[in-house]
């Protein structure tokens, strides 16, 4: 699986501590201008420690998928099964829990190729719907998500740190 130069690999449990340290950097950048220093401490401390990786590269039901741009890492995607909102209770789906590029990778095809490779996924897998939570005022998300066809369904809070944050569901047929 590869878009260009970004070519896409399965991680495991020995990607775990990449991962995390990709995880607290891309979310920082992304999220650092519009939250507390305390907020952000704590939910990084909190989520993407390298213990909480370990265990969630190696849960059942969690797939994991690291993209690589001549040989760097440039992102990653965790992808859930059995973890349907509502909305969806009862249909086959696979849900993007996240889905990073590093900085100064994005615009070089990495979500592209993380997108794709979460889609062929699903796809073979026989999943009805694609779906994921994006903060409501992620604009540059959304677009991405809206040009890959993913509609509004829901919504869900979302705590970062101590600050009770509004996400919206996103899904789409696959």
């Amino acid at each position: 699986m590869s878009d260009a130069s970004v070519t896409i690999r399965v991680a495991t449990a020995e990607d775990a501590a990449l991962i995390a340290e990709m995880s607290q950097r891309t979310f920082y950048d992304t999220f650092a201008a519009a939250n507390t220093t305390a907020n952000m401490d704590k939910f990084l401390s909190e989520q993407f420690s390298i213990a909480m990786l370990v265990a969630e590269v190696s849960e059942p039901g969690n797939l994991f998928l690291l993209a690589e741009c001549e040989g760097r890492p440039a992102g990653y995607a965790r992808l859930r099964e059995d973890n349907n909102p509502p909305e969806l209770a009862g249909l086959p789906t696979l849900e993007i829990a996240r889905i990073y590029a590093v900085k100064e990778m994005i615009g070089q095809g990495v979500g592209k190729a993380l997108m794709q490779a979460a889609i062929d996924i699903a796809r073979s897998g026989s999943k009805q719907v694609i779906w994921l939570g994006v903060w409501e005022k992620n604009e540059t998300a959304i677009a991405f998500y809206t040009r890959w066809g993913f509609e509004k369904f829901g919504e869900h809070p979302f705590i970062l740190g101590d600050d009770v944050q509004t996400d919206w569901l996103l899904k789409r047929e696959v």
